[in-house]
């Protein structure tokens, strides 16, 4: 088993990655884990590893219940929410208690929130089943909720205490949601590291056929990105906020298509965007902004799509959570391996970005 350690002083955590779950109640034994346990969940994910992780921990001595609630964006509410802290209720949870969110990123933002909300915040597990959740949103202790249109607008900062990642998840995982996936770390190469961003060019046909040992490299590699920059900024302050390369116009894209297109697949959209603007300022050259649509292409993203009108796209841009004093952060890349972060992208330059990305 592979180990990556989060450096966050008393909330650090280790990142344990393996091709299946035999070492998750061991994992659990070592960080002292509490023997009531509620494992959350989603309705797709139910049933395809909630009894074997809950088994395994009753197995090993565990009092484990399981939470689902049913799958989907649509659900990623308050409503759900409440439904979790009941079930924290109902099975006689208290402040020892322990949260396990086993699926998405749907699953581990909704369990995170609603560890850090009840009884003023308890522990929680991450077990990513997904590869946006493995690769992203399963790191760094972002948690929270969609709320009047806007994505990821209700939340908390809590981070878990474990993260067990088990690629072999990935092969029960629809070619979309693999693709989704493959947005964060593509991402990751961009912002932080050409060698890596190589390495997934390089290696696609083995990533594409979920090779378990080339998934756990990549992850890890993918993760160490991810929990370097996290080290440095946990709160997003300064440098975390370049983790948000492709978001600005993606998260847009994704509100404007009512959730129907994959995160990860606008986070793409958002990518080649965010790209045409740094080319038009002269940041990089034209074969670096070919290079990102080809790898983005090779992993099977829409590079193109059929936006709604220019205006409604740019009015879920205004919603966006990380805007400083109401202008727009934008993350710019200045090469492969380094971006760069400015609010002073103009209209022009995002409807001319809006006309690129419109097929």
């Amino acid at each position: 088993m592979e180990k990556l350690f989060v450096d966050l002083g008393k909330k650090s955590y280790d990142i344990l990655f393996s091709d299946s779950f035999n070492g998750f109640a061991k994992a659990m034994s070592d960080i002292n884990a509490p023997k009531k346990l509620l494992v959350v969940t989603d309705s797709n994910v139910e049933k395809l590893y909630a009894d074997e992780v809950n088994d395994l921990l009753i197995k090993n001595g565990y009092d484990s219940k399981i939470y689902a609630f049913t799958a989907g964006e649509e659900n990623k509410g308050m409503d759900t929410i409440l439904g979790i802290c009941g079930a924290c209720i109902e099975h006689e949870m208290d402040r020892k208690s322990m949260i396990v969110a086993l699926g998405g990123g749907v699953v581990g933002d909704m369990s995170g929130f609603a560890a850090a909300i009840f009884m003023r915040g308890i522990d929680f597990v991450q077990v990513p089943t997904t590869l946006l959740s493995q690769s992203d949103s399963s790191v760094g202790g972002k948690t929270g909720i969609d709320f009047m249109e806007s994505k990821n607008i209700l939340g908390a900062f809590h981070q878990p205490k474990l993260v067990y990642i088990n690629v072999a998840t990935l092969k029960s995982l629809p070619n979309e949601q693999f693709v989704s996936g493959m947005g964060e770390v593509i991402k990751h190469g961009i912002i932080r590291d050409s060698e890596f961003f190589d390495y997934i060019e390089k290696n696609s046909d083995k990533i594409k056929t979920l090779d378990n040992e080339t998934l756990i490299k990549m992850d890890k590699i993918n993760c160490s990105i991810k929990a370097d920059v996290v080290e440095q900024d946990e709160k997003e302050n300064g440098l975390r906020a370049i983790l948000n390369f492709g978001h600005t116009i993606g998260h847009a894209v994704e509100s404007a298509y009512d959730f129907k297109m994959t995160h990860g697949e606008c986070v793409g959209i958002g990518m080649v965007g965010a790209s045409y603007i740094a080319y038009k300022r002269n940041m990089i050259d034209e074969s670096t902004l070919n290079r990102i649509e080809n790898v983005l292409d090779m992993y099977g993203f829409k590079i193109r799509v059929d936006l709604p009108e220019k205006e409604v796209v740019y009015g879920y841009m205004q919603k966006d959570k990380k805007k400083i004093a109401g202008k727009l952060k934008f993350v710019l890349p200045t090469k492969v391996g380094e971006v760069m972060q400015t609010t002073d992208v103009s209209k022009d330059e995002i409807f001319a970005a809006f006309d690129y990305i419109t097929k």
